[in-house]
């Protein structure tokens, strides 16, 4: 089945062409990950290189390295509180929500791993990814595409997530947790091509990516980044920093939306004696329809005869 034909077919049935290249795009993943060949795990998939016992923690750094995620999980949701439901469409502002409460899954999920590795605890990290990634794509398809896109990518990561980490477990193949975590990647990096739409969260989709694929590079060189800094830090304990990392333009775009400027924001009006604009008292008011209205309701009646 050639992508030409699922875009013509998905065209044929009235999308737009860029939600029907997306459902294409899916749709190709979708088929890698049910028919492509199996893709067994690392006979050495638990054998971090910095295993040191510090403050009574095992493998500690691999541990203490997951607070970052939980950190800018918290930092996000305390300020996506402060962004005013105008300044943002509502899938958004739900595939926010949805990433920033994934990193503090992400933080107690790979904190229980990296206590003890094993194939229970990873079971348990990677289900916590499954937010995070869910989130961060429902943002670039919202943002690039449509609301529709974003609300149909966060459903379609929520559910192909789940299902590819219980396959893992039960079958022994990686191959759709990577096409989940890979291929949703890739989608993002082919959305990060099309211009935003407004109304949408201002995410750098190319920041996020950059950091993203540094921490898969530190990743899969974890024992050599151990070697090469004398034993001082892992590559894989990087890896989670610069994956924490990955968060920060989420977060620069959450924060950008707090200050900005809204319908119904306040607005300064002067009020008292001829001069006061120089020197004298201002006050706030809600703006609205009857701004103008409420403006002369409070003025000084005076000022007009004097200035008739």
């Amino acid at each position: 089945m050639s992508s030409s034909y699922l875009f013509s077919t998905a065209r044929g049935s009235g999308l737009p062409a860029t939600e029907a290249a997306l459902l294409a795009l899916a749709v190709l993943l979708a088929a890698l990950a049910l028919f492509g060949p199996v893709l067994p795990a690392s006979v050495h998939q638990h054998g971090f290189a910095d295993q040191r016992v510090l403050w009574g923690i095992p493998c500690a750094l691999d541990v203490l390295s997951n607070l970052p995620f939980a950190a800018a999980g918290l930092w996000g949701l305390l300020w996506l509180r402060g962004v005013d439901r105008q300044a943002v469409d509502a899938v958004s502002r739900a595939g926010a929500y949805l990433f920033f409460v994934g990193l503090v899954f992400t933080a107690v999920g790979s904190t229980l791993y990296h206590l003890r590795p094993d194939d229970a605890g990873l079971l348990w990290d990677r289900l916590g990814m499954v937010l995070p990634f869910a989130g961060l794509l429902g943002l670039a398809a919202a943002g690039r595409v449509s609301g529709r896109a974003g609300w149909a990518a966060m459903g379609a990561v929520l559910l192909a997530g789940p299902a590819a980490v219980l396959w893992w477990a039960h079958a022994g193949s990686l191959l759709p947790w990577a096409v989940v975590q890979l291929g949703g990647m890739f989608v993002v990096v082919v959305l990060a091509l099309l211009p935003r739409r407004a109304g949408t969260l201002p995410v750098h989709l190319g920041a996020v990516i950059a950091m993203y694929g540094l921490a898969k590079l530190f990743e899969a060189a974890d024992h050599a980044v151990f070697d090469a800094t004398a034993q001082w830090v892992s590559g894989h304990s990087l890896k989670h920093l610069l994956a924490a990392g990955a968060a920060w333009p989420v977060l620069m775009a959450v924060g950008a939306l707090r200050h900005k400027a809204t319908p119904g924001a306040a607005f300064v009006t002067v009020s008292g004696q001829n001069g006061a604009h120089t020197g004298g008292a201002a006050r706030r008011v809600r703006a609205g329809p009857y701004q103008h209205t409420a403006a002369a309701a409070t003025a000084d009646p005076s000022d007009t005869r004097r200035n008739a």
